[in-house]
């Protein structure tokens, strides 16, 4: 049994201002999102410029606090934020879904694409390798928070988070998140993106891979007190993922299906 480490959430103090990790994990995310997209565009694996690279990752940020804030109040809470509307905009409360930033970061590549008079999976194509460093780094922002603990375990490396108050050894399940859905499936995305590929594999790649994992690892992650476990005992992060696994499954046969039936130079 480990102990969990306690952390101070605020990484600095100045004055009246404190900055936390979480946000710093944000941070990094966007910064390693920008580093390797940088490398893409100097590798020519795309024609987007610098510039825009700073554009997806701009109006990015505001998709997923925006898009994430209002998931977790459409997925997990409506009924709450239905009766108390204001608190929608309360973000130092936390709350935010995942699923519901995924959704706001496609509604902003759909109209940057649109701008750019690009197909939307084109731009996809191009960020998705970029993304799961930065999950990777979220991650370890909900792990120093001492939240999103995993279920009881007896299994040796089982952690007491102290935040919990009960004592129990718990799955470390942010790391569990941090290995699979940002390092695993950010050496799968890279890998596979080294070669050409129709266009939208590498997209529904992201989408396959990370609704798997995502599913696999909520089976240790403990699911949010104010709703239990769902439809056919599955949390509510499981049912959002098989959408994402279905999606990308459709994308990945129909890219390879348009690309066998395209005449070859």
């Amino acid at each position: 049994m480990l102990q969990y480490p306690q952390i101070d959430p605020i990484a600095l103090q100045l004055g009246p201002i404190a900055i936390h990790w979480y946000g710093l994990m944000y941070l990094v995310g966007f910064a390693l999102v920008w580093l390797l997209g940088r490398w893409r565009i100097n590798q020519g694996k795309t024609d987007l410029t610098l510039r825009d690279l700073e554009d997806i990752i701009f109006y990015g940020v505001l998709g997923v606090v925006i898009g994430g804030r209002l998931g977790y109040v459409l997925f997990y809470k409506p009924g709450d934020y239905l009766a108390h509307p204001l608190e929608i905009l309360y973000l130092w409360q936390g709350g935010m879904s995942f699923h519901g930033g995924l959704i706001g970061v496609l509604v902003v590549l759909f109209l940057f694409a649109r701008k750019r008079k690009k197909t939307f999976l084109e731009i996809g194509d191009f960020i998705a390798p970029l993304i799961p460093l930065g999950l990777a780094a979220g991650r370890m922002g909900n792990f120093i928070n001492g939240e999103l603990w995993g279920r009881a375990t007896t299994v040796p490396w089982g952690m007491v988070f102290p935040q919990t108050g009960d004592g129990i050894p718990r799955h470390p399940s942010q790391l569990y998140e941090m290995g699979l859905e940002g390092f695993a499936l950010f050496a799968l995305l890279w890998w596979f993106a080294r070669k050409p590929r129709p266009t939208g594999q590498i997209s529904a790649v992201f989408l396959m891979g990370y609704g798997t994992f995502r599913f696999l690892v909520e089976f240790t992650r403990e699911p949010d007190y104010f709703l239990g476990l769902l439809a056919g005992g599955l949390s509510m992060g499981q049912l959002l993922s098989l959408p994402m696994i279905a999606i990308g499954a459709v994308i990945f046969y129909l890219s390879a299906k348009k690309s066998t039936r395209s005449p070859r130079l």
